[in-house]
């Protein structure tokens, strides 16, 4: 919540360095059972994807919005508390939905759809404003909708009816460090398959656009 936050990679130089002097208080240890591919898409999706989850509160059903890298990993670890997952991606995106079921989710469908069951919460990976819209109307009385992403598009006009009955909206601005040990204990409780693709440093622009275009069904490394 800092105003004056600095973050390495974008106010500060050194997020490809080989080596950097870190403050031993933001340092977390990391589970031996991954490798380093695997383990870098948790430290950025996994664990703002963490603490949007534990934000929903008390739930069963979860719905995704926008089936990425955080979404994939979540959904993992919402099967293993026994929670279920229905997922919403891009609509036509087939192959999304596919990887969605494959990774656990008990519905998949476009965003535009709407879920087969009343949901008790909504987690929005995606950064566009209408799917707020959308996540309210299929959210119960009192569930709570989440915003797990930096940029979202303006929020439409809200119909009073939807946010009525005691429903949440809310966004999640960083991490703790406790966030981080949790998640990284959960990771090493869960086996998480990591879906990834990596890319030479060279190609960075390739992969964003890969990932931007829904190419990557997963999380895009990019390899030193």
């Amino acid at each position: 919540m800092c105003n004056e936050a600095k973050f390495t990679g974008y106010t500060l130089d050194g997020g490809y360095a080989e080596y950097v002097i870190a403050e031993e208080n933001y340092c977390f240890p990391l589970p031996n059972k991954y490798d380093p591919v695997s383990i870098a898409p948790m430290l950025c999706a996994g664990l703002i994807g963490w603490r949007s989850y534990k934000l929903a509160g008390n739930f069963k059903r979860l719905g995704m919005y926008g089936f990425g890298v955080a979404a994939h990993i979540l959904t993992q670890i919402a099967c293993h508390q026994n929670k279920e997952v229905y997922a919403f991606t891009r609509d036509g995106d087939t192959k999304g939905q596919e990887f969605a079921k494959k990774m656990g989710a008990v519905w998949a469908g476009g965003s535009s759809q709407k879920p087969p069951v009343e949901l008790d919460a909504a987690l929005v990976f995606a950064s566009v404003g209408d799917l707020m819209l959308t996540a309210l109307e299929s959210v119960r009385k009192g569930g709570s909708i989440v915003c797990g992403g930096i940029h979202m598009t303006d929020i439409p006009a809200i119909a009073y009816k939807y946010l009525w009955g005691e429903r949440i909206i809310r966004s999640v601005a960083n991490l703790t460090r406790a966030d981080a040990l949790e998640f990284l204990d959960m990771a090493n409780k869960v086996d998480l398959h990591i879906s990834t693709y990596t890319y030479p440093l060279a190609k960075a622009n390739e992969a964003i656009a890969d990932f931007r275009s829904s190419k990557t069904k997963g999380a895009a490394v990019l390899t030193i």
